[in-house]
């Protein structure tokens, strides 16, 4: 395996696991965040565009899942009085949060090593 594979290994393992943040703080950001009653339709896809969702959840194909609290004078109740949440598990996003970075951290680490066996394999061809 050539040196730029390594690289280029370690720089896409640190672009998935950035991703892997985003969308796991996306989740805990969103997880107390109302949901229109309009917005919902029988699907549950149909808010996926105001919130932001990408992928199979935003084009329909599943819909999202969510928790709803009796609270009939909240602004966004519906008909029943129910105000509709997204159904985040806090404990899987953080857990999630917490893998990435360190798979995050992980991939820097390899990459500065290589990065420095690589710098000192020029000092040594040098002399």
């Amino acid at each position: 395996m050539s040196i730029d594979a390594i690289l280029e290994a370690s720089r896409m393992g640190m672009q998935n696991e950035r991703i892997r943040m985003d969308l796991a703080s996306r989740n805990v950001a969103l997880a107390n965040q109302p949901i229109d009653p309009r917005a919902l339709g029988s699907s549950g896809a149909g808010f996926a565009s105001a919130l932001g969702l990408q992928g199979s959840e935003a084009a329909g194909q599943a819909p999202i899942a969510t928790r709803s609290v009796l609270d009939p004078g909240h602004p966004l109740a519906d008909a029943e009085g129910r105000v509709h949440y997204p159904a985040v598990d806090i404990v899987q996003e953080m857990t999630t949060l917490l893998t990435a970075s360190r798979g995050y951290e992980a991939n820097v680490r390899s990459f500065n090593t290589l990065r420095s066996m690589v710098l000192r394999a020029m000092e040594i061809g040098a002399k």
